[in-house]
Parts: structure tokens; sequence; C-alpha cells
């Protein structure tokens, strides 16, 4: 009933009125009785104007119900402004019902999503805490023991003295470098870290890096190379201190996971409007199902040889947001005992 009420109010009131008008003219005939002169006609108009009484009476009412009661939950629930009755009117309630069950439906799996969401961030916080808290305990640790044993005479001897204020010092070091890091990376997620583009050489800064890193990979008898010799500049345009600090941690992390004798290349090729830069070396390599977690804070691949080499665990992940601040991509090929290749782009300066 509920239904031909919404689609069609006009019938209805039609009815209702027809239905009235035939009960007012049988009550009138039974009243005055059919033999009378003109009592036939009068009878006919009483019926007529109650009909019509009735229709106007009807239709006002259930008009008024539509707009009153159907055309705001209409609004409410399509949140579409209905100007008149008459389109309220025509709503089917057994779509309103699939509409809202859609519409709380989508509304759970959002929520859903949201839950999961924050329980990951909470995970993943509890897990970054925890990795802070074990990078620092280490040079800490090896600090106090260090301080200790020159308190407790070593300082007086001369053949440990020297020695162990030496470890001290590189242990500071290496928890300058983790809070230096830490505040690196802070900034880079939190958009905080402003790019300062300018147009440079991208072969002298790769230069520049591999005099930097000369001693460390002699230490090794890594050698450092180009795949070709580069007789012109190639020009991009970045933060040339940004992009110095990608190309150091991606050259130090080849010396430290390199073979003894192997090799670091770098080359360069030409994408359109880009700049392809390739560091690759011939090292251990990375086994395939640690490659989607290496841009991951504090992801070691392997634990006990990447804390020998003093590192913190967060070059690959500045790495990676550097890139991706500059909008541009990294990506990484590797392969056990074969060496690893990162792969990234800059924007070419433009002439």
């Amino acid at each position: 009933m509920t239904e031909k009420v919404i689609e069609s109010p006009k019938t209805i009131s039609i009815v209702i009125a027809l239905i009235a008008g035939i009960v007012s003219g049988i009550l009138s005939l039974l009243f005055f009785g059919i033999k009378a002169d003109g009592l036939l006609l009068q009878c006919l108009a009483v019926a007529l104007s109650t009909f019509t009484v009735i229709l106007i009476a009807s239709n006002l009412l259930i008009n008024y119900f539509v707009a009153k009661k159907i055309r705001p939950l209409y609004k409410t629930l399509y949140y579409t402004d209905v100007s008149d009755s008459h389109l309220a009117s025509k709503v089917d309630e057994g779509k309103l019902i699939k509409k809202i069950n859609t519409d709380l439906t989508t509304w759970s799996n959002i929520k859903t999503q949201e839950i999961d969401r924050l329980k990951e961030m909470e995970r993943y916080r509890k897990e970054f805490l925890g990795n802070v808290s074990h990078e620092l305990k280490t040079p800490i640790f090896n600090i106090q023991g260090y301080v200790l044993t020159l308190l407790d005479g070593g300082l007086e001897d001369e053949s440990i003295n020297r020695k162990y204020l030496e470890r001290t010092e590189k242990s500071i070091n290496r928890l300058i470098g983790i809070v230096d890091d830490l505040e690196t990376i802070s900034k880079l997620e939190a958009g905080e870290l402003k790019l300062n583009y300018e147009k440079f050489s991208i072969v002298g800064l790769v230069e520049d890096v591999y005099e930097a890193l000369d001693i460390r990979a002699k230490n090794k008898t890594i050698s450092l190379e180009f795949n070709k010799i580069y007789e012109k500049p190639i020009w991009v345009n970045a933060d040339k201190k940004k992009i110095y600090q990608v190309i150091y941690n991606l050259v130090l992390n080849s010396i430290n996971y390199g073979n003894v004798g192997g090799r670091t290349i770098i080359s360069f090729s030409d994408l359109d409007e880009r700049v392809i830069v390739e560091v690759n070396d011939n090292g251990v390599g990375i086994d395939q199902k640690d490659i989607p977690r290496i841009f991951e804070r504090f992801y070691r691949v392997d634990k006990s040889r990447s804390r020998e080499q003093g590192g913190t665990g967060l070059g690959l992940a500045i790495v990676k947001h550097i890139i991706e601040g500059h909008r541009q991509s990294i990506s990484v090929r590797s392969s056990l005992n074969q060496g690893t290749s990162f792969i990234f782009t800059l924007s070419k300066a433009k002439k």
C-alpha cells in the first residue's frame, strides 16, 4: 500500500473522492426517495459536489504527507535537493533500502581499512622504536665499556689508553651518524626538508664521491669505475647535496657488501627528459625475498655483518626518500653471489 501511495498519490485521491461521491449520492436517494420530481438531479449534484470536495481535500492531504514525510527522507539518503513532491512521490522504497545497505557496507569497509591501517602504523611505530633503541644501545654500551676500562687503570697504560680512546671516538661517531640519519629521514617523511635545485654535472659529482671513498675501497681492493669514459658533462637539475648523499650511500653500500677484489661501476643513460643512473657491483647480492624490504628503515639483510660495517640501517631508506622527493623513481636488481644494481632517474637540466 505504501508503494502505491508513493508512486501515484493523485490516483488514490481520485479513487477516494469517487467512492465518497457515490456514497453521498446513494444516501441522498435513500433520504429523499427517487420518485420526487427533480430529486434525482439534486442527488447527482450532491454526489458531484461531494466528489469534487473530497478530491481536492484528499489530494492536498496526500501531497502534504509526501512533502513532509517522504521528501526529507529522500534528501537525507541521496543528498539531493528535491524541488517538488511529485519527484519524491516516485521514490522506490526497495531501491532506498538497497542504497542504504550499499552505503552502510561501503562505510563499514572504509572504517575497517582505517582500523587496519592504524594497527599497521602502531606495529610499525613499535618496531621502529625497538630498532632505534637497539641501534643506539650498541655504541652507547661500547663507549661505556671503554670509558670504564680507562677509569679502572687503563688510562695510565700506554699500550691500551690510546687504542680505547680511538674506539670510543669511533662509537661516538656512529652514534652521531644514527642521530643525524634519524633527523634527516624524519624531515624527509614530514616534508620539512626542502630541496635546493641547481644545475650540475652528475659525472663530476660521482668523481667527488669516488674520491671521498677511495681509501675505504682500496682497503678491500675494490675498484671504483665508470662503465666508459665520459668526456663531456651530463647536466642534471636536482639538489646537489642530496644527490651526493644518495650516490655516496649506494657506493658505500657496494663497498661494504662487495667481495675483496671486486668492482663498483656507475653508468649513465639518456631517457628523453631524464638521466638514468645505475650503480652496479659484483658483491654478495641480495636474496629475492629480501628485495621488497631493503628500503625499509633499519631493515638489514645480514644483521651481524651490517653492524660490523658500522652502518645505521637507514641509508637506503634515506636514498629512497630523497629520490622520491625529487619526483623520480629508484629500483633494484640483485642475485645472490652475483651482485646488485641500483637504478634511479634524475631530471635533465635545460639548456
